[in-house]
């Protein structure tokens, strides 16, 4: 995390509580309750361990260090040991809940995730873990030249893979003409509910908390130059992440957010907000991919053929229902494209975890080899 994010991030210390603006009732709330801990997490944990330790959140992951708070506060873990697993699913994210020794403080485990947030490591063909244990996810995109509904799609299959509520955030609609265009253009997104807004205004942002209440996880995705650290300023009445310009020829932003991290909000919830990532490869999203473009599944179970490629193929309900108007074909573009990427990319981590067993396995002979020959005396 950048100098300028750690400081301007609101602080857990020692011995207090979240530091939540908000009615008596936020303000009466357990600190843990603050912190998203609930029952889901609670029910995992053994009497032995409920009396011996104690469960902590992951705020932020820096490269040699985790911030995480807990009951006593905020405090800072190093990443070494049994944090630093092999497998990338193993690893600690943001908004993963450790257990500690209750006086080593040593980290014991990693409790089952509710949620998990993942893509493709760009040019790297492993997964590379985003944040867990989300409730509500924004969306955000801009009435700008930023707007592509393909994109959109493309967060949502991930969304919606990871069992979270989706949610989208439409910024800057105070600098576009008609923000009307950008609401008739995300018609084939029927149930996702859709928000304008001018993010440094907070009566405008407002509505956007009927979609999360005290001691829930809210995540904001999408591309850089949006809006998002904006929105997050504005939602928590403060400057607590930097922010930046966006060049004007292309509405395009820099990466403000330099790691990701969650900011305790009014109200008793905690925001996670994560650079912009452009490069969002889907590896394993096959149920997001069907929830997301759930009518073209439902039309090509109707296909003459089974293995009908919605092109040219006689009897295709698919093409039927374009020729009538009633899908887009951009849609079925776009589906067909992610899908192709889901197929390439779970090809890619078979190949590499194949890959790493064989390396294991050679390994091991080396090592029973050596073995051997000691034994004998070689």
């Amino acid at each position: 995390m950048s100098k300028s994010l750690v400081s301007r991030r609101p602080r857990i210390g020692r011995g207090t509580t979240v530091p939540v603006v908000g009615s008596t009732a936020d303000r009466a709330q357990a600190p843990m309750q603050q912190l998203g801990w609930k029952p889901f997490f609670q029910q995992q944990l053994t009497l032995e361990e409920l009396t011996d330790c104690v469960p902590v959140r992951v705020m932020a992951v820096h490269r040699s260090q985790l911030e995480v708070a807990g009951e006593r506060g905020e405090e800072v873990l190093p990443l070494s040991g049994a944090l630093l697993a092999s497998e990338v699913d193993r690893r600690p994210t943001v908004g993963d809940w450790l257990l500690l020794e209750r006086e080593s403080r040593k980290p014991l485990r990693r409790l089952t995730r509710s949620s998990r947030f993942q893509r493709m490591a760009p040019g790297a063909g492993r997964l590379q873990l985003i944040a867990a244990n989300v409730d509500s996810v924004l969306i955000v995109t801009s009435c700008n030249q930023d707007f592509n509904l393909s994109r959109i799609e493309r967060y949502l299959a991930l969304v919606q893979e990871a069992g979270c509520r989706p949610h989208l955030v439409l910024t800057k609609a105070d600098l576009c003409a008609d923000p009307a265009e950008y609401l008739d253009a995300l018609q084939s997104l029927r149930e996702l509910p859709v928000v304008l807004v001018n993010a440094l205004d907070p009566a405008s942002v407002a509505p956007l908390r009927q979609w999360y209440g005290a001691g829930e996880t809210l995540a904001l995705l999408g591309s850089s130059g949006v809006g998002k650290s904006t929105l997050l300023n504005t939602l928590g009445g403060a400057d607590v992440a930097v922010t930046g310009a966006i060049r004007a020829a292309d509405d395009k932003g820099r990466h403000t957010t330099r790691h990701r991290a969650l900011y305790p909000l009014p109200g008793g919830a905690l925001l996670l907000d994560s650079p912009g990532m452009r490069e969002l490869g889907l590896a394993a999203v096959e149920r997001g991919l069907d929830e997301t473009f759930d009518e073209i599944g439902d039309l090509a179970m109707q296909c003459r053929f089974a293995d009908c490629g919605h092109a040219s193929e006689p009897g295709c309900a698919v093409r039927a229902a374009i020729d009538a108007g009633k899908i887009d074909e951009r849609r079925l573009l776009n589906w067909q494209k992610l899908s192709r990427e889901v197929v390439r990319n779970n090809r890619t981590l078979a190949q590499r975890r194949a890959d790493s067993r064989a390396l294991g396995q050679f390994y091991r002979g080396v090592q029973e080899h050596a073995r051997q020959r000691k034994v004998r005396g070689d």
